[in-house]
């Protein structure tokens, strides 16, 4: 694993991604479920809030062109994975709050 390659980076940069149709990021939203780093290859796992998720494309290319871009990245895979699938209890506490649930 890279020096410059860390699972918090790969983090950092994805939760500039926002599902167009909730106003949270990707890892608020708890849509990432792994960060794999392997010989500066990054390997995630994640999903979508839904599998009829009408901008789960763009997401996807979204999250592997900024983590491709972080400095020592040779790759970046993104596998999608419905198990376990995705619920309101996988969100932050803060992106809980922010969207009134308790």
């Amino acid at each position: 694993m890279s020096e410059n390659v860390t699972k918090e980076k790969v983090l950092e940069v994805l939760s500039q991604v926002y599902d167009p149709e909730i106003p949270i990021d990707i890892v608020n939203l708890g849509l990432v479920y792994d960060v794999q780093i392997n010989d500066n290859t990054v390997n995630l796992k994640m999903t979508m809030t839904s599998p009829g998720c009408p901008s789960a494309r763009e997401i996807i290319l979204e999250s592997q062109t900024l983590v491709s871009e972080i400095e020592g990245v040779k790759e970046a895979n993104v596998e999608i994975v419905w198990d376990p699938p995705w619920s309101p209890e996988k969100m932050s506490e803060e992106a809980r709050t922010s969207m009134g649930i308790d």
